[in-house]
This record gives structure tokens, C-alpha cells and sequence, in this order.
């Protein structure tokens, strides 16, 4: 019993250390700028104002940024899960010379620092005029989120039973429609899950971001909110905290109504066939 209760008291310890930041910046967001450098801190605001985030939504182009972001992450999940999930049906149902070389190989590209991709990305996408756009970012994050959910989406698949596929090709069906209406509704769950970590992999780059755009009508949250509130000489925390919040709703709404699916999505992948 005791060691019982030791081990609930250790993990609420831990989650509430976790989640002190998180709490914190919420807080700070809603306190009026007299009480952001009082001392000593209140924990919780005297005064609770969301004047920060009407002055995020009306006065800057925290808006032109959030599109971007939707914009550019929706479009690399959608191409990424295109790729992987037909990439990961041709390794696991087809058998040609190479195959298991190839896939070790994808999973080499995805342990390459991203940092080392960055001057040829650029110089190549200078080359077809995509500099400076939403195109150019879309194609960059494809790049490293692709080998991962390539490799996340093999997995599922190689839990999936060949003989139902089979049945489907006996029955009249071609390859595509067996893989449209066989194959895909049982590989959900993991498409789910890659979609999400691909998502969020996308809604929360810099690196690639920063180096690749330049200009207010095609930067993302991630560079745009750093361009816009922090400098040389000041940083807006109050706004910057009301910006990391509004920047963290989406992935929260995202990820507790695709919970269900990405539990039954990563129990589906740990089993193989």
C-alpha cells in the first residue's frame, strides 16, 4: 500500500512539474502589464485582462501567420501520408531486389541532422523560383517528416493480413481498389497517428522556416510571432505568452479528439503479422 502510494505521489509530482509552464503561461497572459514584474509573483492574477490577446488579434498580423501555419502544415500532412502510405504498401506487398536496403535507407535519411539539408534546399529552391513561399516550406518539411512516417506507416502495415487483400483480388478487385477499400480503412488508425505527429511536426518548426522565408505574407507562426514580439532590446512577454497560447489550441484540439485513434494506432503498429 505504501509503495503504492509513493509511486502516485512520485507521478502527480512529475505531471505537475510538467505542467507548471504550461500553467504559467496561461497566467501571464491574462496579467495586466502593472503586475507582470511585481515581486514578489502572484500566482494567480489580481486583475485578469485578455487585453494582450485582443491586441495580438487587431493590431499585428498574428492572423497572417496562423493561416500560413494551417496552410503550410495541412498541405505537408496530406502530401507526407500520400507518399508514406503508398510507399509502405510497395515495401511490404511487393517483393523486387533492394527492398529491406531501400527501407533502411529512409530510416538513415531521418537520422541525418535536418540542419545539413538546409543550404541545398535552399539553393535548389531558388533555382525553381519556390524562394520565399509557402510551396518551398511545404516541400522542406517533406523532407524529414517523410522517411519517419514512411517507416511508421511500414509497420502498421506489415500488421495488416495479407489474406484480406487476397480475398479482395479473388473476388474482382484490382490492386488499387483492394487497397482503397481494404487496405486503408484497417490502416487508419496509423494514418491518424502519422498525420498527427506530421502536423505537429510541421505547426512547430524554425529552423527551416527561418532560413527558407523572409517576408510577413508567407512566414509561420513559429518565426513570425518570434520576428514580431521579441528584439534586441525588448520582448513582449505578456503578448508573447497570449501568442504561445493561442499557438497551442490547435494542437490541443487536434490531439484530444484524435486521442482514441493514436492509442489504438500505436497498439495497432507494435503488432506485426
Amino acid at each position: 500500500m505504501m509503495r503504492r502510494i509513493l509511486f502516485n505521489l512520485s507521478v502527480w509530482s512529475a505531471v505537475l512539474i510538467v505542467a507548471f509552464p504550461l500553467f504559467w503561461m496561461v497566467v501571464t497572459s491574462l496579467k495586466p502589464q502593472v503586475e507582470l514584474w511585481a515581486r514578489p509573483p502572484a500566482l494567480l492574477p489580481l486583475e485578469p485582462t485578455l487585453e494582450h490577446y485582443l491586441t495580438l488579434l487587431r493590431d499585428t498580423s498574428f492572423l497572417v501567420y496562423f493561416r500560413n501555419s494551417v496552410l503550410l502544415s495541412t498541405a505537408t500532412t496530406l502530401l507526407v501520408i500520400g507518399v508514406a502510405a503508398l510507399g509502405a504498401y510497395s515495401l511490404v506487398r511487393f517483393r523486387y531486389r533492394g527492398r529491406e536496403s531501400l527501407a533502411m535507407l529512409v530510416l538513415f535519411t531521418y537520422l541525418l541532422p535536418s540542419v545539413i539539408l538546409i543550404l541545398p534546399l535552399y539553393l535548389m529552391m531558388v533555382k525553381l523560383g519556390l524562394a520565399n513561399t509557402l510551396v518551398s516550406l511545404v516541400l522542406a518539411y517533406t523532407t524529414f517528416a517523410l522517411p519517419y512516417a514512411l517507416w511508421l506507416l511500414r509497420s502498421f502495415m506489415a500488421g495488416i493480413p495479407e489474406d484480406l487483400e487476397s480475398a479482395a483480388l479473388v473476388d474482382g478487385a484490382t490492386r488499387l481498389g483492394a487497397f482503397r477499400d481494404v487496405i486503408l480503412p484497417q490502416l487508419l488508425p496509423g494514418i491518424i497517428s502519422t498525420a498527427l505527429f506530421t502536423f505537429i511536426l510541421s505547426w512547430n518548426e524554425y529552423l527551416f522556416a527561418l532560413v527558407l522565408v523572409n517576408s510577413d505574407a508567407t512566414r509561420p507562426l513559429t518565426t513570425g510571432v518570434m520576428n514580431m514580439l521579441i528584439s534586441s532590446f525588448n520582448i513582449e512577454w505578456s503578448m508573447l505568452m497570449a501568442a504561445s497560447v493561442m499557438m497551442s489550441l490547435p494542437l490541443i484540439i487536434a490531439f484530444s479528439l484524435l486521442q482514441k485513434y493514436l492509442t489504438r494506432g500505436f497498439g495497432a503498429g507494435a503488432v506485426k503479422g
